[in-house]
């Protein structure tokens, strides 16, 4: 990695809070609209997460939210897409599964946060060994946000994949405020939300609570 990565990833690991955008669950608001609501409320990592809407909308709308976290001096992580990433000047990718190669993605990008979504240790080591900054494991308990057909990896679940990686990993997956501390207390870097704050009715007093739990 280099020092620009390096500078991303110090940032990286204060956060705390890892707000992920979601329009469809934002009760009506504009992501960007939420996006300025969270940065107003000390969130300084975002993940700008629009599921299928053509690609030209999603550069706009990350050249957009650039603009937004620049001015907040936070870090904007764009989820599936390398090249939306680099054409909007964000901080990183989260790459899941079944999106661009995260070796690949990395050759392209070495500046880049390159995250990556993991549901198990064989995931976790390979995610690692292809040059991922971070792993998200997740799902950790029931969520709406995302179809999954097995079981939710809950607190035993991730100890046993944070313990076969060294690099930074967050968490994911149907998290209240309520489950902060303890999943903090696991390791976790960042504890990563969407409804929390897209469905709060104040989004900015929600990025405020969340922020004051993680720190505890």
């Amino acid at each position: 990695m280099n020092s620009f990565h390096d500078m991303r990833m110090k940032k990286f690991r204060k956060a705390g809070i890892y707000f992920v955008t979601s329009e469809l669950v934002s009760e009506g608001r504009a992501t960007l609209d939420i996006i300025k609501a969270a940065l107003e409320g000390g969130i300084n990592l975002i993940q700008l997460r629009e599921k299928d809407i053509p690609v030209n909308s999603f550069i706009n709308l990350a050249l957009e939210a650039r603009k937004l976290t620049a001015a907040y001096d936070a870090l904007l992580i764009v989820n599936d897409r390398p090249d939306v990433a680099m054409a909007s000047g964000a901080d990183g990718v989260h790459l899941g599964q079944n999106d661009f190669p995260l070796a690949k993605a990395r050759r392209l990008a070495p500046d880049l946060i390159i995250g990556a979504s993991t549901h198990t240790v064989k995931e976790a080591e390979e995610a690692e060994a292809e040059g991922a900054s971070y792993i998200n494991i997740g799902p950790i308990f029931e969520t709406g946000t995302k179809k999954w057909d097995e079981d939710f990896i809950g607190l035993e679940g991730i100890k046993k994949i944070a313990s076969a990686v060294n690099i930074p990993f967050t968490v994911m997956g149907g998290i209240k405020k309520e489950h902060i501390p303890e999943l903090r207390d696991a390791g976790a870097q960042a504890i990563a939300l969407i409804t929390a704050i897209t469905g709060a009715a104040n989004p900015t007093t929600a990025a405020e609570e969340l922020l004051a739990a993680f720190r505890g």
